[in-house]
């Protein structure tokens, strides 16, 4: 008969394998026969915590760390928890434990410095992170977060070196292709394989690259996902588009579309912005298709006079690891109810939608068909409906992304620490000429942007 030991390794072997359901499962019958056992609540804090069950997770550790108080595991992952749901002195004082149990303790480390890099202290995260690197000198994540830090400062002489450590971490694996990775070699009349390599905000933002090599002589080939396909027909510089789950045709080289940024930057000591000259975007779609949703939205959201159309979005993916920092509840974009002449479209699909029903303003917010880019593919009819609006207010979603690579008036609200494209200050941006930016001062209280944003819209 299985030790208690080997039952819950079971359940951590079925964990990794992606059914955590099963696993918990598991987990919770070692607690029918030994209750309040730490070991089994700190396998199924983690099952909880994957399932971005977070107050429930804090529970468990809670209730494990109760039972066996010298636990570094269990103190971190708490405070992992307590990150994630913005508890931020909590989660620095259960780090701090973990790390006093023990002081070599690495994953310690790195959750306690991405605590202090999303709460605005980037000098005490990165402190933490050159420490982890003390004990771990070939840590892959932790170059990889050095990197970021120093991208978001606009340190790209140390941001891109460090960044390409993303590359020894399991979680990036790149497509297969025979052809050797594009370093920085002549480009004229070679070809060339690009691909995203994370959400579709980066592709959006980053298939300007195809232009930038086809304008230093490059055939470029963009293999991406079959439903961006439709978007991207519209980017200049491709000479062909291939789906992910398509074999692409032999070329020269490839690279990822955030790899050509880092060698043309490398190689030239410039970022590459632009990419249309003066023009104020870089993806359309059809014609007929803007003149659709013009029609629509005459029909079903008019305008006379002064009257505006303002589009808006306020949640991103709840998986993504930041989505606390970066989402805004819905409620906090009432302010803009109170600016005259305003009608407001809602932009915001599948994730945060039900908070339209939650709120006092919702009546004021006018609903697309449930239909939008349901046919011709990702984001299609959304660029359309964007070329129709007067502006578009968002936090950091692909929508913002999207609003600026088609040249509509964004208006973009951060959380204290954005993501490394954004910088660390300024109102505008490089990337999107059409953008401006509302910066959160404080941790969690976006108040502050958000009237920001307000008066640039009532002016």
């Amino acid at each position: 008969m299985p030790t208690f030991q080997q039952i819950l390794a079971h359940g951590w072997q079925v964990h990794q394998s992606g059914k955590i359901d099963d696993a918990q499962r598991i987990y919770r019958s070692v607690l029918d026969d030994r209750p309040g056992d730490p070991d089994a609540l700190v396998y199924l804090g983690i099952a909880l915590f994957d399932q971005l069950r977070f107050d429930e997770s804090v529970a468990v550790y809670q209730q494990a760390l109760a039972g066996r108080s010298v636990f570094p595991i269990g103190w971190n992952n708490l405070g992992n928890s307590l990150r994630m749901l913005g508890r931020v002195d909590e989660a620095e004082a259960a780090f701090v434990t973990a790390l006093d149990q023990d002081p070599q303790y690495l994953s310690a480390f790195k959750n306690r410095g991405t605590l202090w890099v999303w709460t605005g202290e980037i000098d005490k995260g990165l402190q933490c992170y050159e420490a982890g690197l003390q004990i771990d000198p070939n840590s892959a994540e932790l170059h990889r977060n050095l990197g970021v830090i120093y991208l978001l400062q606009g340190d790209y002489d140390r941001g891109w070196p460090q960044y390409r450590w993303r590359w020894a971490m399991p979680s990036m694996p790149r497509p297969q292709c025979h052809a050797p990775l594009w370093q920085g070699e002549p480009i004229d009349g070679k070809s060339i394989l690009l691909y995203p390599e994370q959400g579709r905000g980066d592709a959006i933002q980053f298939i300007r690259m195809a232009k930038v090599l086809s304008d230093a002589g490059a055939r470029v080939i963009v293999q991406c996902a079959p439903e961006m396909i439709a978007l991207f027909t519209s980017a200049a510089g491709i000479s062909m588009l291939v789906p992910h789950d398509v074999v692409a045709p032999p070329v020269d080289y490839h690279a990822s579309l955030i790899d050509t940024v880092d060698v043309w930057y490398t190689q030239t000591g410039q970022m590459p912005y632009g990419v249309t000259g003066k023009d104020r975007s870089y993806l359309t779609v059809s014609t007929p298709l803007i003149d659709y949703w013009k029609n629509w939205l005459d029909q079903n959201v008019p305008v006379t006079g002064s009257q505006r159309r303002i589009g808006i979005n306020w949640q991103g993916n709840r998986e993504h690891h930041a989505d606390v920092y970066r989402s805004l509840p819905l409620s906090e974009l009432k302010p803009l109810t109170k600016i005259p002449d305003v009608q407001l479209v809602n932009l915001q699909f599948g994730d945060g939608v039900e908070q339209i029903d939650q709120v006092d303003f919702g009546d004021q917010i006018h609903c697309l068909p449930n239909d939008v880019d349901a046919t011709d593919g990702a984001f299609t009819d959304t660029a359309a409906i964007l070329q129709n609006l007067d502006a578009v207010v968002t936090s950091d979603t692909a929508l913002a992304h999207l609003s600026g690579a088609v040249g509509t008036d964004v208006h973009l609200l951060l959380g204290r620490v954005p993501d490394w494209r954004w910088l660390t200050q300024g109102d505008r941006s490089d990337w999107y000429p059409t953008m401006q930016i509302a910066r959160q001062i404080e941790v969690g209280n976006w108040s502050d942007p958000v009237h920001q944003c307000c008066d640039r819209l009532s002016h």
